[in-house]
């Protein structure tokens, strides 16, 4: 028997094979970002993108499908993105812009779809992500455009709509939220800061805890957790990592209404620089359009889609702000253009509309 204090043998042993491992995985590694340094030159004398990203959810889906375990399906996805990431950032480090500050959920989905070998650009609001975007001052933006608990991010819809860029990705993120406070009490509390969506998911919660507080909506949940920090009468609702950075004590946590609730994220770029995903067999198409203001016409829009056995995974609504009750209508369907069947929908969709953009076909958030 092992003496008292002493380590066992057999963990000892456990330890230097981990290590020794480790070690190879290391050397692995670096093989691999080599190689990914020859791709880089390749992709530099050719003009194309360092970021595919129908590639690497290619090469994830694989991975997880090649898993025998005991690794957990979903812990493979970002071990690989972790990798690829560091791997491309030999390349060329992405700029990506997000709504910040530090702490924010669109920053957790930032870093869990790019990986954290990026330049990070936290904006104060959703326009100057677009606007940065747009202008070429980040090679990608990530955005919140719904949620599954308050529907359609209202202006996201309308930047997407008013702005030359295009979506090349999405990501889903587990929201949970967490009423933050320097004081670990209920008591004495002023008011609650948050971005205006997370308010409205955590309705129900703060009608029953806090009835009577002041609900001020704030740019962001990090916003929130900041103001939070400097006067002790007021109370965030945010991530932990918020409340973590701004040294804030959890309250009460998990205060959403739902509690699957989830954000959708869009990863948005410019065209020109950055051209659409190709077709992975796992892919979304999203579009807007508006129709004549005439009897049945939103029916037509539907026709073609069920003609050619096109599926609909979203369909909203937004004001067209004309002043004539006329809508716009943001529309996702199943699939990719490189598809016949999501070609003709698309085409016979277009000849019915008085409005039509496609905003982007790229590869759904599987894992």
């Amino acid at each position: 028997m092992a003496e008292s204090g002493a380590a066992d043998p057999a963990l000892l042993g456990l330890r230097a094979r981990i290590d020794a491992l480790d070690r190879e995985l290391l050397a692995l590694l670096n093989r691999r970002a080599a190689l990914a340094q020859e791709v880089g030159e390749i992709k530099k004398r050719e003009g194309t993108p360092v970021f595919r990203p129908e590639r690497e959810a290619q090469v994830i889906d694989g991975l997880v499908a090649a898993n025998a375990g005991p690794l957990k399906p979903e812990s493979v996805a970002p071990i690989w993105r972790e990798v690829m990431a560091a791997c491309r950032a030999l390349e060329a480090p992405l700029r990506v812009a997000y709504l910040g500050p530090a702490g924010t959920f669109s920053e957790e989905a930032t870093l869990g779809y790019f990986g954290s070998s990026i330049v990070r650009v936290p904006c104060a609001s959703l326009d100057e992500v677009f606007r940065l975007a747009s202008a070429g001052a980040a090679d990608f933006g990530v955005v919140p455009i719904e949620n599954s608990t308050e529907g359609g991010v209202a202006r996201a819809l309308d930047l997407l709509l008013g702005t030359p860029l295009v979506i090349v990705g999405e990501t889903s993120l587990f929201v949970r939220h967490n009423l933050l406070r320097k004081h670990d009490s209920l008591e004495g509390i002023a008011a609650v800061l948050a971005h205006p969506q997370a308010l409205a998911q955590c309705h129900e919660w703060l009608s029953s805890h806090l009835p009577g507080v002041e609900r001020r909506p704030v740019a962001s949940n990090a916003e929130g957790a900041r103001l939070a920090a400097l006067d002790p009468a007021l109370a965030g609702i945010a991530s932990v990592r918020a409340g973590s950075a701004f040294g804030l004590h959890v309250v009460a946590p998990a205060i959403q209404d739902d509690p699957s609730n989830r954000t959708r994220f869009v990863i948005v770029t410019r065209p020109q620089e950055h051209p659409g995903p190709a077709a992975t067999g796992h892919d979304c198409t999203s579009l807007v359009v508006s129709v004549p203001n005439k009897p049945g016409a939103v029916h037509d829009l539907l026709v073609p889609l069920k003609k050619h056995g096109v599926s609909m995974s979203r369909f909203e609504s937004r004001p067209a702000r004309s002043g004539q009750w006329e809508y716009y209508f943001y529309i996702d369907v199943v699939g990719h253009p490189a598809q016949p069947a999501v070609a003709a929908a698309l085409e016979e969709l277009r000849a019915a509309c008085a409005f039509f953009k496609l905003l982007g076909s790229y590869p759904v958030d599987t894992h």
